[in-house]
């Protein structure tokens, strides 16, 4: 990962942190900066999964090919709807997006590795 995309969601949790405090302050535990920090938290670990669990993967053989940026866009995307759809219809619809994502990355490693198109 490079630093400038290092810096800007070392920032973006800052940000997000600095929301949390606030709302917490204010009373407001629900707030739109603590749904931010737990979706940017959830995808940065799903991202740090999925490159190591497809790392070791493709060390043993498993594997044929695995690109974790490919993940890092798609984590982009996801987590920016995950965001709107958690805030406005609550946190189960915003799961159902992160658990879909997951499982959109899981058939795209298979297609990419010929797992499922023959």
């Amino acid at each position: 990962m490079s630093r400038a995309a290092f810096l800007v969601l070392a920032l973006l949790l800052l940000a997000g942190a600095v929301a949390v405090g606030a709302a917490r302050l204010l009373g407001r535990s629900g707030s739109r900066g603590s749904v931010l920090v737990a979706v940017v938290a959830r995808w940065i670990a799903a991202w740090a999964l999925w490159t190591f669990a497809g790392g070791l993967a493709r060390y043993y053989g498993l594997l044929g090919a695995y690109d974790g940026t490919l993940f890092a866009a798609l984590a982009l995307g996801l987590g920016f709807w995950e965001y709107r759809t958690r805030v406005r219809a609550g946190p189960e619809t915003g799961r159902m997006i992160f658990v879909g994502g997951q499982f959109v990355w899981l058939v795209f490693v298979g297609v990419q590795n010929g797992w499922l198109g023959r």
